[in-house]
């Protein structure tokens, strides 16, 4: 099937503006899409004259569509009537007010991740990898919820569903759930604070890469341990992917711990890293009392780094709307990303790592070729998408409008 798309608006280069800062040059283009990717890519001057579906975009900007790398479909509350979190000391703590409410909340899985899921898509993303609860509460019951709400929308999203003891691995019979997890949809083996929750560094690693081998299934580790706790974990973790040739294949969500550090050991994990190919999954949290990765470091390292927005309006913060933009513009706004350039390269970690121009400004993006999954905005550069975060988009996934 094919379908023309007119007046689209393209980053096609750079300029250098009178007062010597960089600037984006942009044109309109007509782009031919033919079952769900582009065929055709030519100058808005030329007539469309086609017996097929022709839709004027009237210069909105095309950006590539968004990836959301972190987030947990299980928890949220919505749908459900409003209430705040209940304060806690510590993340123990946090756990066991989550456990006590979940065999409640197992009764509408489906319908608050449906919720959720169409919140990210309505903001841009057509990806989403998220962990789901596996504990000796409930079982898989969020596992079914999760997976039934994502085969609904499984024309316009891919997905990742990661098997996450959210409550400790090395507890009751949280290993053979977890297998359980990865024969029943699941797709991907988790972990969670090897010091912090199961107290047991090694073993828990060890566990969780015996899983991963057994089922041939990538890895992402949640580590909220700060310090040179977590940096060892981090450490040991990259010893375990080696000696397992898993290069390219697990990830460490959140490693705040890399932010504990010295910028000399920053640059030595960055290095091991990249290495071995070992992702690192942010939720750059706006939290004073909590440092993020070195992003910048780890990205001159040539590690690959993902945003995503984490749970929102659940047990853990009432806090949150959906939009994985919304990580890319805090993010260029913490760490002073103020120049076009700088601040249009931000969009890398919101998208798999595509953007319209290069580091240097060239044009890499969109090809004939390319699969068809854009996020339309009312402004003149990605730049502008970033540091404004217009709410008015018009999202496509494989060839198809969806909202």
């Amino acid at each position: 099937m094919k379908h023309w798309l007119t007046n689209v608006l393209l980053e096609t280069g750079e300029y250098v503006k009178e007062n010597d800062t960089v600037g984006t040059k942009v044109e309109l283009f007509n782009l031919e899409i033919t079952d769900g990717y582009i065929s055709q890519i030519v100058p808005a001057t030329q007539v469309i004259d086609s017996p097929n579906e022709v839709t004027n975009m009237n210069g909105k900007l095309l950006l590539p569509a968004f990836k959301e790398m972190h987030n947990h479909l299980d928890k949220t509350y919505l749908t459900l009537p409003w209430k705040a979190c209940v304060p806690v000391k510590n993340l123990k703590e946090r756990l066991d007010r989550e456990a006590q409410e979940l065999s409640v909340l197992a009764t509408t899985g489906k319908q608050r991740a449906a919720a959720m899921i169409e919140k990210i898509v309505k903001n841009g993303a057509n990806h989403i990898r998220t962990h789901v609860n596996i504990d000796p509460y409930i079982g898989l019951k969020n596992l079914e919820g999760v997976l039934a709400a994502l085969d609904e929308y499984k024309d316009v999203v891919t997905s990742e569903v990661i098997a996450f003891p959210q409550h400790g691995l090395l507890r009751d019979d949280v290993p053979k759930l977890l297998r359980e997890a990865l024969r029943n949809g699941a797709t991907m083996i988790g972990g969670l604070d090897p010091a912090g929750i199961d107290n047991s560094i090694e073993p828990s690693l060890y566990e969780v890469m015996d899983i991963a081998q057994e089922f041939n299934v990538d890895v992402d580790i949640h580590l909220h341990d700060g310090g040179h706790v977590g940096y060892y974990t981090i450490d040991k973790w990259i010893d375990i992917v080696e000696d397992a040739q898993y290069q390219g294949r697990t990830a460490i969500s959140h490693a705040f711990s890399l932010g504990d550090v010295s910028v000399m050991e920053q640059h030595k994990i960055a290095d091991r890293l990249a290495q071995q190919q070992v992702k690192i999954m942010s939720t750059v949290p706006f939290d004073l009392r909590r440092l993020i990765p070195p992003i910048d470091l780890l990205t001159e390292h040539g590690v690959d780094v993902h945003f995503g927005c984490d749970g929102f309006y659940d047990s853990w913060s009432p806090n949150g709307s959906g939009d994985i933009l919304e990580k890319a513009t805090t993010f260029a706004d913490i760490s002073r990303k103020l120049d076009e350039r700088s601040i249009r390269q931000t969009l890398k970690y919101i998208t798999n790592g595509v953007t319209p121009l290069d580091a240097n400004g060239q044009k890499v993006w969109p090809n004939v070729k390319d699969e068809a999954s854009f996020v339309f905005f009312d402004a003149v550069s990605s730049a502008e998408v970033i540091a404004r975060k217009p709410s008015n988009r018009v999202v496509m996934s494989n060839g198809k409008f969806i909202n």
